[in-house]
């Protein structure tokens, strides 16, 4: 007759709360990079005219994170491989938000561009990890 003690309820339930505690952070991730992602389309008059620049060029805003996403997508898993994919995604979380506060302060369209192109590193990065880590943190 197998039997359980409090003991090993207290622990169980401890490791599903822990887990779950990291899927927020994972959502609030997600949402960031949605938004960061998504709303530049909608401000491309303002950015071209706050940067002193063409509709056509705040556009390629898009695109370079677009390139730089599908770059980063396809060499991450080799790069993860080596190391502890939580330290991976708190150095992706960390970038995203140098990216960010980069893409609100830009004073010029070149530093513009390098920030959505640290975007770019970080979606492909983010999208290529966080499906397999949530699926081990929440089964």
């Amino acid at each position: 007759m197998l039997t359980t003690t409090n003991a090993d309820a207290a622990d169980a339930s401890v490791s599903v709360s822990t887990d779950w505690s990291a899927v927020g952070p994972m959502a609030m991730c997600v949402t960031l990079l949605i938004a960061a992602e998504f709303m530049p389309v909608s401000l491309l008059t303002p950015i071209a005219s706050d940067l002193h620049a063409s509709v056509g060029m705040a556009g390629q805003t898009i695109s370079i994170s677009g390139l730089f996403a599908v770059v980063t997508s396809l060499y991450i898993a080799t790069f993860a491989a080596q190391y502890d994919r939580r330290h991976l995604l708190i150095g992706l979380t960390a970038v995203m938000l140098l990216s960010l506060v980069l893409i609100a302060l830009a004073p010029n369209f070149l530093i513009l561009m390098v920030a959505r192109a640290m975007l770019g590193v970080v979606i492909g990065g983010f999208w290529s990890l966080a499906t397999a880590t949530v699926m081990r943190l929440a089964p």
